[in-house]
């Protein structure tokens, strides 16, 4: 396997991962509180559908784009790992995810620009 399917396959990963833990921690690990958990659910978790084409087609530029939306998860994990100490490993644990998805998707682009005929 090559780089740049290595640095894919981190992407995917990076971004299911986020939203699986989502959707587990918001139904299932610790609903929320104060509001419904499926309106939780679906706000948190529908702009991941925006992206999802693209990555599943490998499309550098969505690739690029769709980690404006990781930044905005990792922000998300720091501030509820802040805040919430009884959430604080699925905040970590989406830190981690988010982060992977960051740096293998910006590394995934980096490996295409310089071989563009692979991967």
């Amino acid at each position: 396997m090559n780089r740049a399917r290595a640095w894919y396959a981190l992407t995917l990963a990076g971004y299911f991962g986020t939203l699986v833990l989502l959707v587990a921690w918001y139904g299932w690990l610790a609903p929320p509180q104060l509001f419904a958990p499926a309106a939780v659910i679906t706000v948190l978790v529908l702009p991941l559908f925006a992206p999802l084409r693209g990555l599943l087609h490998a499309r550098p530029y969505t690739v690029a784009w769709s980690l404006f939306l990781a930044v905005l998860y990792f922000a998300h994990g720091i501030v509820e790992a802040w805040t919430s100490p009884t959430a604080r490993p699925w905040a970590l644990l989406e830190i981690t995810l988010t982060a992977c998805w960051m740096v293998a998707g910006t590394l995934y682009i980096r490996s295409r620009k310089r071989d563009p005929g692979r991967g």
